[in-house]
């Protein structure tokens, strides 16, 4: 970034006059993010008005007098990181005006871009950081279906011990993962260490397309009820993705729906648009989008003459935000669906995207939006500064929750229920959140470790615990794979009262025998059929909230009855 690209931000902002809209005092990456296309501001090429002008002046003036001096008398000053310096006062404008509004440069510009196209360039495989020793180290814990890291042999336990050369020890896996990744077409050299055998190889894998889709998994709970994992937010095929989940689920007998948004940061507002017009009948209204001085002012109804009319349940959570809190606010309001889980984060922000030079790149708040009865669930950010809200601080927020009560308007669903904006979407059934203490995560590294181990035929063990090849991505599965035994959790104890770096932790095991039998089934479902079909152990097993929504979906029914019909005021 230079002092040109500072100085013509500086310039927008105070041309549009933000500081002082609607937008200001009502804030890795943030998240939670509605964004609509990417494109200028209109506002933003305007001409300001005289005074405006001669504020502008007085500002870039001031901020080249500052550099100035900086550069002149800060004691590093000849080695002034100007990126860091220009980033730095960038940011701080944007986060005087909301949580929200935020500058990206270059990198992040482009891996914001990345998130969006559901896909990214890499080898296509999970990773993970366990700390065995006092050096941690990052393991392979899947592939995915078709990738480079599947084609070049990689599986479950290899250890990465260097990429393009450069030693992985004591990294975190988010560092190896930057260093994994890179452009399309290009070879990383990645060093592992083979789970099956400990040989040390270096494989070259040439980078390319890795799908990230946002409905990573679809399938029948039991017969009749079905559930869709939405829970990885808002992008270019979100949409198309839901309805080809929903065409599936039909032809294997689906009469009612849980849809997962727990999670779900956002993304476009015309993808949430259009997945709450997939079950809302034609002329009902989504969203209401108010901007400043009527720019960007909105209202977006269904066009759906042929709505889906399954009856639905859409679980939530704290960290449900932005977009797909549009489609809960929408259901809910309109009773279209029972609404579980956990109060939401509470985002009614809308940033639009905007291109910048040297290809950086700012999202900018541009506009509120209501839900139907007319809620604006967003937080109050004005007492506290980005960590509070994005831990969830602030009065209006209790620190359960599942329980949370939200202090706003009082509005009314189309059936005369009634709803709160002010602070999120509540649930009409509040149920918490699976919890792991700090005593079931010291068990993790060992449970990995084990499991490693097991999969490899080194324990000893019935060979149905043995995992040879690839993964088979086709498999369904079922209650009798990878059954923890007692004589398996047996062998655990015996596993981590050998090995120094585990023996403090053989006392965990009986009070968290539960955990450990769940824990230890998901890395071998892992290990044998991927990342997503393990996750199935989780939530056959050990999910609460989506029990919670099986068991009322009854009334998910009556409700969806009541939605066809609802009461005229």
């Amino acid at each position: 970034m230079n002092k040109k690209l500072a100085i013509r931000l500086l310039t927008i902002m105070v041309a549009v006059g933000i500081a002082n809209s609607s937008f200001g005092q009502q804030k890795p990456r943030p998240a939670a993010t509605t964004r609509t296309a990417e494109k200028p501001l209109p506002s933003t090429t305007r001409r300001p008005a005289h005074p405006a002008t001669d504020e502008t002046q007085a500002i870039e003036k001031d901020f080249s007098e500052a550099l100035r001096v900086i550069e002149r008398h800060y004691v590093g000053g000849s080695k002034l990181d100007y990126n860091s310096a220009y980033k730095s006062s960038i940011l701080g404008m944007l986060r005087s005006l909301d949580p929200h509004s935020n500058y990206y440069d270059r990198d992040e510009y482009e891996e914001l871009k990345t998130d969006q196209r559901s896909e990214y360039f890499g080898i296509g495989a999970s990773i993970q950081s366990y700390f065995f020793s006092d050096d941690g180290d990052t393991f392979v814990t899947a592939t995915f279906q078709n990738s480079p890291a599947a084609r070049a042999g990689l599986r479950f336990g290899d250890r990465i011990v260097a990429v393009d050369g450069i030693k992985m020890t004591g990294k975190p896996s988010l560092e190896v993962r930057d260093k994994i990744r890179g452009p399309r077409g290009s070879v990383v050299k990645v060093t592992i260490e083979r789970a099956a055998d400990n040989r040390v190889q270096t494989v070259d894998i040439t980078r390319d397309v890795v799908p990230q889709p946002s409905i990573p998994d679809a399938y029948m709970i039991k017969p009749g009820v079905a559930y869709i994992d939405m829970t990885r937010g808002f992008n270019y095929s979100t949409t198309e993705e839901l309805q080809d989940a929903l065409d599936q689920l039909h032809a294997r007998g689906m009469n009612s729906l849980v849809l997962d948004l727990r999670n779900n940061p956002g993304g476009f507002l015309d993808q949430a648009i259009h997945v709450a017009e997939v079950f809302l009948p034609n002329g009902q209204l989504i969203l209401t989008q108010k901007g400043r001085n009527g720019l960007r002012d909105n209202t977006y109804k269904s066009a759906n003459n042929a709505a889906d009319p399954v009856p639905l349940v859409i679980l939530i959570n704290q960290f449900t935000a932005s977009a797909s809190e549009i489609v809960a606010g929408a259901m809910q309001d309109h009773d279209r669906a029972l609404i579980v889980g956990e109060t939401s984060f509470g985002k009614g922000l809308v940033q639009s995207i905007i291109p910048l030079d040297y290809g950086a790149g700012l999202t900018l708040t541009s506009a509120k939006y209501y839900t139907p009865s007319g809620r604006l669930i967003q937080r109050d950010y004005a007492d506290g500064g980005l960590y509070d809200y994005y831990t969830h601080g602030g009065s209006r927020r209790s620190s359960d929750s599942a329980t949370a009560k939200i202090v706003g308007a009082e509005k009314k669903t189309d059936s005369g229920r009634p709803v709160y904006g002010g602070g999120g979407i509540a649930p009409d059934e509040s149920v918490g959140p699976r919890i792991v203490t700090v005593a079931q995560r010291r068990l993790l590294g060992p449970i990995f470790a084990f499991a490693r181990e097991l999969v490899n035929g080194r324990i000893a063990a019935p060979a149905n615990y043995r995992v040879r090849g690839a993964i088979n991505f086709e498999h369904e599965l079922k209650p009798t794979d990878f059954v923890v035994t007692d004589s398996i959790v047996r062998a655990f104890k015996d596993f981590v009262s050998a090995d120094p770096n585990f023996k403090n932790t053989v006392a965990l095991v009986e009070r968290n025998r539960a955990f450990l039998e769940l824990q230890l089934r998901f890395n071998l479902a892992q290990a044998a059929y991927g990342r997503v079909m393990a996750e199935r152990v989780f939530l056959a097993t050990d999910d609460k909230q989506l029990a919670r929504a099986v068991d009322v979906l009854p009334r998910a029914r009556d409700l969806a009855m009541t939605a066809k019909h609802p009461t005229q005021p």
